[in-house]
């Protein structure tokens, strides 16, 4: 059994049904795995879950991460990149970053540790947003960014519902119309 099998596994199968169906009985099933072995690394449902979710917390960091030292893209073309990746992963019915979403909300306490790991990783999305919109001059960067952020939360939030690819298409466009808008300010038209 690889770990990172049975954690990607684990992620399609929150995708695809979401948090309150997790069991460990229905992943040692679908990786084929005895329960006894699987609860030697992940003792119940809520272990797997905060592993899973680390484990894709990391897997979007280190794409944040190329994205950023990706010299071919400027920084507008980086920001709004997230929407090329996810209009690839719904059309796989793939749902990445909507687990987070749904953490906050199926655990809303904020001294748990799946609610303060899901706020952590909406908090490096701000601050990628932040960095490549401070990169970029923007005007109230910060406000720009609240904004951005907003937009995408909101798409995640109607993809865990809706699961509709055309949703990504309307938040990429009102991402982009804040960044045009954001130029605008910046370059004085709008004064």
């Amino acid at each position: 059994m690889l770990r990172e099998q049975v954690l990607d596994q684990t992620l399609n199968l929150l995708e695809q049904r979401g948090l309150a169906t997790l069991s460990l009985e229905s992943i040692a099933t679908l990786v084929d795995v005895p329960l006894h072995e699987l609860q030697l690394f992940w003792p119940d449902a809520e272990a797997l879950l905060y592993d899973s979710l680390r484990h894709h917390g990391d897997q979007i960091d280190i794409w944040r991460r190329q994205l950023l030292l990706d010299d071919t893209l400027s920084p507008p073309q980086k920001l709004l990149a997230r929407y090329k990746v996810l209009d690839e992963q719904v059309r796989q019915q793939r749902y990445p970053g909507c687990l987070f979403i749904a953490a906050c909300s199926f655990y809303p306490h904020s001294d748990s540790a799946i609610h303060q790991l899901a706020e952590k990783q909406k908090q490096a999305s701000f601050q990628y947003t932040l960095e490549l919109l401070q990169e970029m001059g923007s005007d109230d960067a910060e406000m720009v960014a609240q904004q951005m952020e907003l937009i995408l939360e909101g798409c995640l939030s109607k993809l865990l519902v809706k699961r509709q690819l055309h949703d990504v298409e309307v938040a990429r466009r009102l991402a982009e119309d804040v960044l045009n808008i954001a130029r605008c300010r910046e370059h004085g038209a709008l004064s």
